[in-house]
């Protein structure tokens, strides 16, 4: 199964569940809050544990849209077509 088809929740210990956008790199992710998806986290998981660091949505916007040119980039349309639809949920 390919990971950017799993729903990835997390627990923040300040503004409660966070939800998944997408992979970043190999040990960072984005997450939103659930609900409004207003408040964006860059979350680092290495063996120091996890890691919340708040960012803004202009960076978020921009985390994303590389995200897709790397898929576009290496023919991973399924995986692409599903994160522009995240895409235009969250920016839109």
């Amino acid at each position: 199964m390919n990971p950017e088809n799993v729903e990835t929740y997390i627990n923040h210990p300040t503004w409660g569940l966070l939800y998944r956008i997408c992979m970043v790199d190999e040990a960072q992710d984005l997450f939103t809050t659930l609900y409004a998806q207003r408040l964006f986290f860059l979350v680092v998981n290495d063996i120091k544990g996890v890691k919340f660091q708040p960012i803004g949505r202009t960076e978020a916007r921009m985390l994303l849209e590389n995200r897709l040119r790397t898929l576009r980039r290496h023919g991973h349309l399924q995986e692409y077509d599903q994160l522009q639809s995240v895409f235009q949920r969250t920016f839109q």
